[in-house]
């Protein structure tokens, strides 16, 4: 009866997705097990896998090694050595397979190193480890050499962001939109989960195709990437020149400096005063109406309808004593929304009609920020110039370039605050209704500062907006 044996051919790189390398060692493989006797079992593929990196796995190398463990197949062909392994810790682990049953067998199409001897496995041992240096040694050139293009603001390698075309240069005026107004509703106070689960129903933001699930932090990642402002970035962060300003990249911009700081200013400050919580919410006043007696946070919740073949769900504003409140006062939550909604666009309407035309003072730090900057630039250069010992510059650039990230953060924070101010603009109840739900709590918080809910009594009784205070920024 023939010996069973696994196939395992494998590439690094396949850009065109086509599979042609992997086909062609598949056939020499096969060939081979054939002049040997051997029946071919299973086919195992790893397509466009590296096996130097430390941090990829390889599903099909795994699953042979299971497989060949399990005795599901008695051997193990493949083109070369290399492309089973070039982690010697991927070696032995194959090795000692091979030591617990000394029956299996081992061929390669490009050498003949034979795992069932000591000879063999020697050989095998010295070959990966010249296998890995090259590795290491390829990988070191691409890694200065992508270091050289970062610094000359050459885009990265491979598929290009989701915003600029296929050349990574030119932006895609339609992706660049989405990326605008999703950017704009980020500031009008909109989660980004929100904007994630919009964004996957029409099929946005999708950098691949084939690509059906759109996950949060890449949602993130492409409403806060500095190359929107023309950042070049290298390993995830952003790549500065000799005299430390930003190295700009040599392609189109969707975002100003402004616009994007503000943007990123938004998510970091949800990330601090809400670390690892979820910022849903189900209903408008939710943590901002309070209850007039104890004054606690009151949160909406769904009242069962008395009558069972109602479909009509209501929902109530409750003070809860699970919450810490007084448990006295609930209010139907209709009426109050729709009166608080009233109220707020009425304010913002007339606030619209009174104001007039003033020009928009910049940023009052811009110079100090300026000034910073050059002492950082000066300092290299006379450092580079001998000017200055190694050791001045690293005395006194710490201070300088906290000073630097303190002003900058800063400056996010005010075009943040300024870009939220006209991105909150409602005309109209119906455009009011359409918006997302913390879009319309953004807009709530724009006028008031809570809304407190007084008790109406015992029984039955209409709507009282008098028992309804608005609390007024």
């Amino acid at each position: 009866m023939a010996l069973k044996v696994a196939v395992y051919t494998r590439i690094s790189r396949d850009d065109e997705g086509d599979g042609l390398g992997v086909a062609r060692q598949r056939e020499d493989c096969e060939r081979l097990a054939d002049l040997r006797g051997w029946a071919v079992a299973k086919i195992y593929q790893d397509n466009d896998v590296s096996a130097y990196k430390r941090n990829v796995r390889r599903p099909e190398f795994e699953l042979m090694l299971s497989d060949l463990a399990d005795g599901l197949v008695d051997g193990v062909v493949s083109y070369d050595l290399d492309r089973l392994a070039r982690q010697p810790k991927d070696l032995e682990r194959l090795i000692d397979l091979y030591d617990e049953r000394k029956r299996r067998v081992f061929a390669t199409v490009t050498n003949d190193v034979n795992l069932g001897t000591a000879d063999g496995r020697t050989m095998a041992r010295v070959m990966v480890a010249f296998a890995n240096k090259s590795s290491h040694d390829a990988s070191r050139r691409i890694q200065r050499k992508h270091l050289e293009l970062a610094r000359q603001g050459k885009p990265n390698g491979g598929p290009a962001p989701y915003g600029w075309q296929k050349d990574g240069r030119t932006v895609d005026v339609v992706a660049a939109e989405h990326i605008r107004a999703a950017q704009q509703l980020l500031l009008a106070g909109v989660r980004i989960g929100t904007i994630r689960t919009d964004w996957q129903r029409r099929g946005l933001g999708h950098p691949r195709e084939g690509v059906t699930r759109l996950p949060h932090h890449l949602v993130e990642r492409m409403l806060t990437n500095p190359r929107l402002c023309g950042y070049r970035t290298y390993r995830g962060e952003i790549l500065l020149a000799d005299d430390g300003t930003p190295v700009i990249g040599e392609w189109e911009r969707i975002n100003t400096v402004e616009e994007w700081e503000a943007v990123c200013a938004v998510v970091a400050e949800r990330k601090q005063k809400y670390p690892g919580h979820s910022l849903a919410r189900k209903y408008l006043l939710s943590g901002i109406a309070r209850c007039g007696l104890c004054h606690s946070k009151i949160r909406g919740q769904v009242v069962r309808p008395r009558n069972p073949d109602s479909v009509a769900a209501k929902f109530s504003y409750q003070c809860s004593v699970v919450n810490g409140g007084c448990g006295k006062v609930a209010r139907v939550g209709g009426p109050v929304d729709e009166f608080v909604i009233s109220l707020v666009l009425a304010e913002q309407r007339e606030r619209a009609a009174g104001a007039t035309v003033e020009e928009v003072e910049p940023w009052a730090n811009a110079s100090e920020l300026a000034d910073v900057e050059k002492d950082i630039a000066d300092l290299t250069q006379a450092a580079k110039a001998k000017e200055i010992t190694v050791s001045t510059l690293l005395q006194l650039l710490p201070d300088l370039e906290r000073r630097r990230d303190e002003l900058k953060l800063e400056r996010g924070r005010f075009s943040k605050a300024r870009q939220q101010t006209a991105a909150l603009g409602v005309d109209s109840l119906e455009d009011f209704l359409v918006l997302p739900i913390e879009r319309q709590q953004a807009l709530i918080l724009h006028s008031l500062s809570a809304v407190l809910i007084h008790p109406a009594g015992r029984g039955r009784r209409k709507f009282d907006p008098r028992l309804i205070e608005p609390v007024w920024r």
